[in-house]
């Protein structure tokens, strides 16, 4: 079996009396993406900071490509890209500008950075846009530019923490091609994201949730985990119907899903049925009922609950 590029043991962090990740264990192999799901303050951005040796475990061992992140975090920031949510790309400095800087930082030489330069612009579609100021980017191109910048040094594992937060949906999409477009080439990717539906495109997942590691696996894996199903109703009047189930099925999961009201269960069929005349007898109209497997969504709402 091949040998995990990073590996996660136990680790732990308190800020004072504030546990921030609890007992976190988790492997990622090599030209993986694993993504790191969950809300804004579920862990993810300081488990990151740990993995790229930004911060220290309060308790626990991480190891990166074979170093141990207490002893030998040089080794592994010389061999790691890492793209947080405030990535410094300067403003008054062009596209072109902002990559001689951070070439720079990694202290490439001239020719070396000149050789990788067209081959990240190309595949970035940066190429005609090196004169332009960065302040002057869209934000799905800035996003763009911040990843390419720090490829510059060709590191082995790349770190992005929500990279694609405010970024418009189309520009989310070619991002993730672009990502594709790493692993292949043999990149292993670590991505925090609030964004469940990127966690499908995702080869690995982790769900975190104040702190603890709820499961991880593909995202089939954990899927399968719950062996619930989900009712998914669509009906005249969604709020309503949503006061009255949360009021009298509380016992049950309940949430909205889209334009629909989903409801996990492990009795689907009979449920339902009652869910259905529940409704209608409380004056709901044009009821529609499916029975659905759960989607991650799902499984994150019920594993919280």
């Amino acid at each position: 079996m091949t040998e995990p590029v990073i590996t996660v043991e136990d680790v732990c962090k308190n800020f004072n009396s504030v546990q921030a990740l609890k007992s976190i264990s988790l492997q990622v192999q090599p030209g993986e993406i694993f993504g790191l799901i969950g809300p804004d303050g579920a862990g993810k951005t300081t488990l990151i900071r740990i993995m790229t040796t930004v911060m220290s475990p309060t308790k626990g061992k991480v190891n990166i490509l074979g170093w141990d992140s207490d002893k030998q975090a040089q080794k592994i920031k010389d061999n790691i890209g890492y793209m947080s949510q405030q990535f410094g790309l300067y403003n008054d400095l062009t596209v072109l500008e902002n990559l001689k800087f951070y070439a720079d930082v990694y202290q490439l030489s001239s020719n070396q950075w000149q050789q990788r330069l067209p081959h990240l612009l190309d595949f970035s579609g940066l190429a005609e846009f090196i004169k332009r100021k960065a302040g002057n980017l869209s934000g799905g191109m800035k996003q763009k530019l911040g990843l390419i910048c720090t490829l510059i040094h060709t590191p082995k594992i790349l770190f992005l923490d929500e990279p694609t937060n405010g970024v418009d949906p189309l520009s989310r999409r070619e991002f993730w091609k672009i990502l594709y477009t790493l692993t292949s080439q043999g990149l292993t990717i670590v991505v925090s994201t609030a964004y469940l539906e990127e966690a499908e495109r995702c080869t690995k997942i982790g769900l975190i949730h104040r702190g603890e590691l709820l499961a991880w696996g593909s995202s089939q894996h954990i899927k399968q985990m719950i062996p619930q199903k989900v009712i998914e109703i669509r009906c005249s009047d969604n709020r309503k119907a949503m006061e009255l189930l949360k009021q009298h099925y509380h016992s049950h999961s309940v949430s909205f899903f889209g334009d629909c009201i989903h409801v996990f269960t492990g009795d689907a069929e009979n449920l339902r049925v009652q869910l259905k005349i529940f409704l209608e007898n409380n004056k709901i109209n044009k009821i529609i009922t499916e029975i659905h497997p759960p989607q991650l969504e799902d499984v994150l709402l019920s594993l919280i609950e």
